[in-house]
């Protein structure tokens, strides 16, 4: 609903990061935020002026008690891999977490469980770029590109580094398309996030990126492979 003083026409500034289209602003009066929406791709991303450092967003992350330990966590992570990658990976079985976090649990299932050599990488935690270089059968990033300023050159960078027949599967919770519904989701209320995507905004991202879109539950999983 574009309502309610919202948004407004002379708001009409900034182009889409995605897709280059223009954007609209929308304005959350209780926190004093400015998103800019595509009408085209659906990608909205956070003011550049609203966002927090990387000192702020890695007190956030520090508060993440995620364990291998806990059962309810273990199977959020083997839901995604039964869903969005064991269907859709080669047999090849070569890995990377790309934004494993402070506990890798997710590469720790894939490794244990489902018999893959995995590589993490996290700008905090693990910040050593092991995967310069390398090529992968198998790429996860999950909860990691709501937190991305540019996220389409990440996906390139990490399209670069699939092997010919690899597999990029992403997970991050598609926003609601209605404005009020977006500003009043949980999702925005936590400050590192900063980009926000949809079904529509992925298929636009895999045309750019040279992928091909091979699945996607229309909710937060997403996986791709190279365009051939």
């Amino acid at each position: 609903m574009k309502a309610g003083g919202i948004w407004n026409d002379r708001f009409m500034r900034s182009k889409c990061i995605i897709c280059g289209s223009a954007t609209r602003e929308i304005l959350h009066k209780k926190f004093q935020l400015k998103y800019h929406y595509c009408d085209m791709c659906g990608f909205i991303s956070k003011d550049a002026e609203n966002r927090i450092s990387q000192e702020d967003e890695l007190k956030i992350y520090r508060k993440h008690n995620n364990s291998i330990d806990d059962p309810r966590y273990v199977a959020y992570f083997k839901d995604f891999i039964d869903s969005a990658v064991i269907d859709f990976v080669s047999c090849g079985r070569s890995g990377l977490d790309f934004g494993s976090g402070p506990s890798p649990v997710l590469a720790t299932i894939l490794d244990r469980d489902y018999g893959f050599d995995m590589d993490i990488y996290d700008l905090f935690f693990a910040p050593n770029m092991v995967f310069s270089g390398k090529k992968y059968h198998l790429i996860t990033s999950t909860e990691v590109f709501e937190h991305l300023g540019d996220p389409l050159e990440y996906f390139k960078l990490l399209a670069g580094c699939l092997k010919d027949d690899g597999l990029l599967s992403i997970m991050t919770l598609f926003h609601p398309l209605d404005d009020e519904e977006f500003l009043d989701w949980y999702y925005v209320r936590d400050m590192s996030h900063i980009s926000f995507f949809t079904g529509n905004t992925m298929k636009v991202i895999s045309e750019i990126s040279g992928l091909d879109l091979v699945f996607t539950d229309n909710r937060r999983y997403t996986s791709f492979r190279l365009k051939r």
